[in-house]
């Protein structure tokens, strides 16, 4: 492609995660990181020079430099998102957050109006909803691979992380594992939007989150926020889902989806080219039994650019933002849209916020389930 092809992003936020979203643009040679900021010098230094970028030594003169309409990554803490987001989206550009949109649900709706009003996409991580493991599992859903669906369960336990040795695990760039904002985010704000965007892009909008949460080791580096949640999830069209999100019980990232003729999984979350495995349900000297190897459901053809496994995850991270600049491109609805964004902050915050005592909690929110990606039709 040549220069005048190549499309731009910019970053607003150098740590950990910036460093998975350069690796993801490495494979998209359309794409170029045109500039970044962080408020934090040095690691703006580390991060820039790693990856021979141009750097912004403020926000005000970051979003001067960019032509109207650009395409603005905020890769800031949680904390930030929406003091950040609402300061790309007055200056008139098109944002795609990191996970959540908003820590507040008000913050979050008051993000979506501006951009309504403004004009402008609104997006937010995670987008392995677009991924091949994802496509392939919708795929079968609607080729009746199963049957018709009748429950999901779906895990994101992370195995006991506060004894892992995370004081060790840094960026490729430098930047250390934010272990206190991790820990004070939580696990079901960072994670559960993983399988959440796959049910909601699926199935489209939960009416219903009945759930509760538990702190359940309350000697970690931060303090009060759940580190157990689960949730059953009651989507309008009638289908029900069980999600839970841990860091104290042994890895487990599996999704299953179990029909009328057997089950299909899915058992790497962050795994882009994870097997879709399709176990068939059958009778044998009478035991009901499920098949134990399972049948690969294949997309034919090319999907989309792989990112090799780095730490825990093989995701490729840039198909939230080349999403969306195909959108804007094309002159067509993005698949992760805003209504898709608000409605997943929503369902989040509920899940997170259900305490001891539980909820049960009707979402105000809605949106259409997503279109597949062209390849997985």
């Amino acid at each position: 492609m040549s220069a005048a092809q190549t499309r731009s992003v910019s970053i607003i936020g150098c740590g950990f995660v910036a460093d998975l979203y350069m690796r993801s643009f490495a494979a998209h040679p359309d794409i170029a990181v045109t500039q970044v900021f962080d408020h934090d010098p040095n690691r703006l230094k580390a991060f820039a020079n790693h990856w021979n970028l141009h750097t912004a030594d403020s926000l005000e003169r970051f979003l001067g430099n960019l032509p109207q309409g650009s395409l603005v990554l905020n890769l800031t803490n949680p904390g930030a998102h929406y003091e950040v987001s609402r300061a790309c989206l007055e200056a008139g550009h098109h944002v795609y957050s990191e996970k959540p949109l908003a820590m507040d649900m008000a913050d979050a709706i008051a993000l979506h109006e501006l951009a309504a009003q403004k004009g402008l996409l609104l997006s937010s991580a995670p987008c392995s909803v677009l991924g091949e493991a994802a496509q392939t599992l919708g795929k079968a859903i609607r080729d009746d691979v199963a049957g018709p669906v009748r429950l999901i369960y779906a895990e994101l336990d992370d195995g006991f992380i506060p004894q892992a040795p995370y004081a060790d695990w840094q960026s490729e760039s430098g930047a250390p594992w934010p272990a206190q904002d991790e820990f004070a985010v939580g696990c079901t704000l960072e994670h559960a939007g993983y399988y959440l965007t796959w049910l909601i892009g699926m199935f489209g909008t939960v009416r219903r989150v009945v759930a509760a949460s538990a702190e359940c080791l309350p000697g970690k580096e931060a303090i009060g926020t759940p580190d157990f949640s689960t949730a059953t999830l009651f989507f309008e069209n009638g289908i029900t889902a069980r999600l839970t999100c841990s860091i104290v019980a042994s890895h487990d990232h599996k999704i299953r989806v179990f029909g009328d003729k057997g089950v299909l999984q899915v058992k790497q979350a962050w795994d882009n080219d994870a097997p879709v495995k399709f176990h068939r349900r059958f009778t044998l000297r009478r035991r009901l039994i499920e098949h134990p190897i399972g049948t690969r459901q294949k997309i034919k053809g090319d999907t989309h650019p792989k990112v090799a496994r780095w730490g825990a995850a093989a995701m490729n991270f840039a198909l939230g933002p080349a999403e969306m600049l195909d959108a804007l491109a094309e002159g067509r609805p993005c698949r992760l849209s805003p209504d898709f964004a608000l409605h997943l902050n929503e369902v989040t915050l509920a899940i997170q916020n259900s305490g001891a005592d539980g909820c049960a909690q009707d979402m105000t929110t809605r949106c259409e389930p997503m279109a597949p990606m062209p390849w997985a039709t």
